[in-house]
């Protein structure tokens, strides 16, 4: 839970990079890209967690801009970056903007549970880092090469100097 905007910022700044390196590294192609029958594409993915964004933030009184949670997948892998930087930028200017360190004690409804404003920007960020997780296996079976986020990718550890991890 968050208990400042500073920590919020500095926080969400971060994913929001993990997230659009993740974004940046999809094809059109690779959208369609599902584990098996009857589940969520990588497309799919990909556009709940850019219009999540404003659905969630709906909730805790913010006016967030970014796609309609209803709207359907867009075509291209760009215009879902597109979307998601919109929304997660409209969020950040939203926060920073508009809230105190105290708004982030204020209780909303958040699916039938009471929540700290603190919480809800956390779970925000968390329901985003878990599907950015699953994005990034959807993409190894799409053949994309899957950026590192929080280190190095397989593919990376050459730059790093260091033989990659044994498999």
């Amino acid at each position: 839970m968050f208990t400042s905007i500073v920590d919020f910022k500095s926080t969400y700044e971060e994913e929001i990079e993990g997230t659009m390196k993740i974004l940046s590294a999809l094809s059109d192609v690779s959208l369609s890209q599902t584990v098996t029958d009857g589940h969520r594409t990588l497309g799919r993915v990909a556009w709940h967690i850019a219009a999540t964004i404003p659905e969630m933030s709906k909730l805790i009184g913010l006016d967030v801009k970014g796609p309609d949670e209803k709207a359907p997948v867009p075509k291209t892998a760009a215009e879902i970056k597109a979307a998601y930087k919109k929304a997660s930028d409209s969020l950040m200017e939203q926060v920073v903007s508009n809230w105190s360190n105290d708004t982030l004690q204020v209780e909303d409804d958040m699916y039938g549970q009471t929540w700290k404003r603190g919480k809800s920007l956390a779970v925000i960020i968390s329901h985003e880092v878990h599907h950015r997780g699953q994005m990034t296996v959807l993409m190894r079976q799409a053949g994309l090469i899957v950026p590192g986020v929080y280190g190095p990718a397989m593919e990376e550890w050459e730059q790093y100097g260091a033989p990659p991890p044994a498999i």
